[in-house]
């Protein structure tokens, strides 16, 4: 550990530099941190986790005895878990629930953590294994238990380079998302602490569009127009969605494209590229009134994602085209659209190869092959309502994974010894 440590004092000064790591600097340094002792301390990285960890908190319920910590590493991951611990605080006038930035795993910052919380137990979410804060836990005898484990096999492989040293830091429990995910574990910290449960993510699967409220953006799409929608664009994928753009223009100038870039900072890029490419660009920002056919919608606002895609005749999901692994393909579908994506979905393997066998989603090879999906769907769009019932079915055999991970969690509070701990 002294060499971890030393590796993070050398490091710290660069990363408070990093302007996303400026935000809520002094707790990823351990200071201005909530104070102990709590019950459950819940670690979940970025927005994804933040989710799952809410949903682990609406579990447990505003009644609960509980006081609870989240930390997370990122301003949206945080800006998700004040929401939620606002509203709970909201429906029961108790304050149970705090949230933090998570501290740079140095050993000594993790011990300052680790003092200042008391958690009674640690619960790490998918994949967040970090030595120093698993030492500081060891070292304190508080129990560990990751949920909704994750593992990928060249992570693995990393890891069994230095096997007795994450043996020694091993958690009490895990509990792992599919056989494989439970084998990699089971190879790291032996089999006796893991066991298989479903993916909670299933359990916020079926959300889709708030209902009884008006959609935004079918105010700004002439009637009969039909709208396509390119979500979740990254960077290194635009060239590849770009020339999707010109394709599906030229061949239908009578529609409309919701274009989503993943990040903000690139829409000033895609504006460049639109106007190089003669293609009509319009800032949503800026958008008063319906927009003619032909053209692009840049999207420069958050929160409408989904709502664009409950006004789509057709949606790609991006992500996929470049060795990304994809991004939710999900929302598309809780609004009756199948969407299409490129080559890459490994980040949503989760979901299952079945998906794609009952004809919920489509995977093209390249751009042209998402364009001819797109446009096909356009001509002659599935009925959103059997595409919706049909991921009900799907999804609701595989639910169940958050009231799983409360029951471990609400187990592993009780008073019990060392042989008692092989719950779930």
């Amino acid at each position: 550990m002294q060499a971890y440590e030393w590796l993070w004092r050398g490091a710290t000064p660069f990363l408070g530099r990093n302007h996303r790591l400026r935000d809520g600097l002094p707790q990823r340094l351990g200071r201005s941190f909530p104070i102990g002792p709590m019950d459950i301390w819940i670690q979940a990285a970025s927005a994804g986790e933040s989710y799952l960890a809410g949903m682990i908190l609406d579990t447990l319920g505003g009644d609960t005895p509980h006081r609870i910590l989240v930390t997370t590493n990122t301003r949206q991951g945080k800006d998700i878990l004040d929401a939620v611990m606002q509203r709970l605080r909201s429906a029961s006038k108790r304050d149970q629930w705090a949230s933090a930035f998570f501290p740079f795993d140095r050993p000594s910052l993790m011990q300052k953590a680790v003092d200042a919380i008391q958690p009674r137990i640690m619960v790490l979410l998918e994949t967040e294994i970090w030595p120093g804060l698993m030492n500081a836990l060891k070292i304190n005898g508080i129990p560990m238990v990751i949920v909704n484990g994750r593992m990928q096999a060249k992570n693995l492989r990393h890891y069994q380079l230095w096997p007795r040293f994450w043996h020694t830091l091993g958690p009490d429990l895990i509990m792992a998302v599919s056989p494989e995910d439970a084998d990699r574990y089971a190879c790291l910290y032996g089999p006796s602490k893991v066991s298989v449960m479903p993916n909670m993510k299933f359990d916020r699967a079926i959300t889709g569009p708030k209902t009884g409220q008006p959609n935004p953006v079918r105010a700004l799409i002439p009637a009969g127009t039909p709208f396509v929608v390119l979500g979740s664009v990254r960077q290194e994928e635009e060239e590849a969605v770009g020339q999707l753009i010109g394709y599906l223009l030229d061949r239908r100038p009578d529609i409309l494209i919701g274009l989503f870039p993943r990040h903000m900072h690139r829409v000033a890029s895609w504006q460049s590229r639109l106007n190089t490419a003669g293609i009509t660009g319009h800032l949503r920002s800026r958008i008063t009134a319906p927009v003619n056919p032909g053209g692009v919608i840049l999207w420069d606002v958050f929160g409408e994602l989904v709502s664009a895609y409950a006004a789509a005749a057709s949606a790609f999901v991006g992500g996929s085209l470049a060795p990304l692994g994809g991004q939710n393909f999900l929302e598309p579908l809780t609004c009756g659209i199948v969407p299409i994506i490129g080559p890459s979905w490994k980040t949503f393997e989760w979901v299952g190869p079945e998906i794609f066998d009952q004809g919920l989603v489509h995977v093209a090879e390249d751009w042209r092959q998402v364009g001819d999906h797109l446009l096909k769907a356009v001509a002659a769009p599935p009925p959103p309502k059997i595409v919706i019932d049909t991921l009900q079915r799907y999804v609701a055999e595989r639910q169940g994974g958050t009231a799983m991970a409360v029951q471990a969690i609400e187990q592993l509070l009780k008073p019990q010894g060392p042989a008692d701990r092989s719950v779930v």
